[in-house]
């Protein structure tokens, strides 16, 4: 899922398979929370809550955070070093703690066809988001399946990394709209100049 267009400088993108990478995401090309009401899309966007959740009491704060926490997370999944390595260990005692928070509490009301919808039992909080995202993290980090899914996309300087749940475990871009469409354009480009 992506909000506005592939050419829109504050697109955020929904195509990793994890809401942590999803997250990570946020930064390339470019700073993408670069605002409280960036944010406030993304959180609602990346599904952390419903979609008519109150949000304005979200402020500055929150976007330190969401940003730090991207970088912690970012740190452990494309990290090198081994564990044992220190800001490895930095960053993974600060994604853990973050995950003790508990989650915002979602229950089932009626909606306005009557149909049972989800709504948070209150405002959500900076603490209980970070800590369904860090939840996350930990769980892609624990899950030896899901690591090995991991994958870095091809497309060209694209550092996004996703997790391939393709058929055949295939798939070469972090989107195939976006990279792949790049990366095909750029093979037919290539082979009409050698046709010339």
């Amino acid at each position: 899922m992506a909000l506005g267009t592939a050419t829109d400088p504050y697109e955020l993108r929904f195509d990793t398979g994890r809401i942590c990478l999803d997250l990570i995401a946020t930064i390339h090309p470019m700073e993408r929370l670069e605002s409280v009401e960036v944010l406030r899309a993304w959180i609602i966007g990346a599904g952390l809550v419903p979609p008519r959740t109150p949000l304005a009491h979200a402020d500055v704060s929150w976007l330190a955070a969401f940003r730090e926490l991207r970088g912690q997370t970012a740190r452990l999944i494309r990290s090198r070093s081994a564990p044992g390595a220190h800001p490895y260990d930095l960053a993974l005692a600060r994604v853990n703690g973050l995950a003790l928070a508990a989650p915002p509490a979602p229950r089932a009301v009626h909606g306005d066809d009557g149909a049972l919808v989800r709504e948070l039992t209150g405002p959500p909080e900076c603490p209980a988001l970070l800590g369904a995202l860090a939840r996350d993290t930990v769980e892609l980090l624990t899950d030896p399946l899901a690591r090995a899914s991991l994958r870095q996309c091809e497309g060209d300087n694209c550092p996004i990394v996703y997790v391939d749940t393709s058929r055949g475990r295939r798939r070469r871009w972090c989107s195939s709209e976006i990279c792949g469409n790049r990366e095909r354009v750029a093979r037919h480009r290539r082979r009409a100049a050698l046709a010339r």
